[in-house]
């Protein structure tokens, strides 16, 4: 069961992150994939401020991982981990990379915010949410939600 929605404008997309950030608790892995200003760092920002963490969420492409510590004063109790693998492609062995990025110390505690990370990180985990988005001509954004083990089946549900 995947879980789709049509997001027309990046205050939408915040929206809904923040509203998925409501069903998210430490330990959880999500992998976000789209092309290139589908609206991947919009959704985390909205999961950032949903989960009430610290700092401004821009994209880690160039840092390749960030922490945001949870704020007590915005109702945070769980750290946000945001990473990108894009820059990792290029490496002969990515995998060694984001090894070195040490996320397997950080998952068990923190949500897991993956952008390009398919087929890199799923292994951090026994269970993750895969999320697609895609952005149309007009800017609307499609983004669909495809639970892989655990009980985010139940979770997303709640999404609806």
């Amino acid at each position: 069961m995947s879980v789709g929605v049509t997001l027309s404008t990046v205050e939408d997309t915040h929206a809904f992150g923040r509203r998925l950030a409501g069903v998210l608790r430490a330990g959880d892995l999500l992998l976000l994939t789209g092309p290139l200003g589908a609206g991947k760092t919009a959704l985390t920002q909205g999961i950032g401020a949903g989960l009430g963490v610290r700092g401004d969420i821009t994209s880690p492409t160039f840092v390749i991982a960030r922490v945001h510590r949870p704020d007590p004063a915005r109702g945070g109790a769980v750290a946000l981990v945001h990473a990108d693998a894009y820059r990792l492609g290029d490496a002969a062995d990515p995998r060694a990379e984001i090894d070195d990025l040490d996320l397997d110390a950080s998952v068990d505690d923190s949500v897991t915010v993956v952008e390009w990370g398919e087929g890199l990180v799923e292994q951090l985990v026994d269970a993750h949410l895969r999320v697609r988005i895609d952005r149309r001509d007009d800017d609307t954004r499609i983004v669909e939600l495809d639970p892989v083990g655990g009980d985010w089946r139940a979770r997303l549900a709640t999404l609806r």
